[in-house]
């Protein structure tokens, strides 16, 4: 099985606190990064977003299901990135509970749920540490 990286705590809690942004590449390693309200922690060592708009980022998953989530307290100056994998779910039990969590938040109803398996995590922190691997 692929190492996994886990959440802590803390990461958990910047997740539900502040807004997460996804970034992906295109086929011809064009980047391409958006804001991702509906970014939340699935379990440990995954996280889960509503794909709403079907554009760019819907495509660049489709295509490689690489992506980075990062994620960062601006009055604390600390933050994560969260590298991985992406997994599409449009006809199962996750894809279920992400239209009844778009339903509660008068949202559209999601093209698909897309999970991130977390593979690795980095530091986002000012300072000298920014970008080191934490596991």
């Amino acid at each position: 099985m692929d190492k996994m990286a886990t959440l802590t705590t803390a990461m958990k809690d910047m997740l539900a606190a502040q807004l997460s942004f996804l970034a992906t590449t295109d086929e011809a390693g064009n980047p391409q990064v958006g804001p991702k309200g509906t970014m939340r922690v699935l379990d440990d060592e995954h996280l889960i977003y509503n794909e709403h708009t079907g554009k760019q980022a819907w495509h660049n998953v489709q295509d490689n299901y690489r992506a980075a989530v990062a994620v960062v307290d601006h009055e604390a100056f600390k933050g994560f990135r969260f590298e991985g994998t992406i997994e599409i779910h449009q006809d199962d039990a996750l894809y279920e509970d992400a239209k009844t969590f778009t339903a509660s938040k008068n949202l559209p109803v999601p093209v698909a749920a897309n999970v991130l398996k977390i593979e690795r995590i980095y530091l986002l922190d000012a300072g000298p540490h920014a970008g080191d691997l934490i596991e």
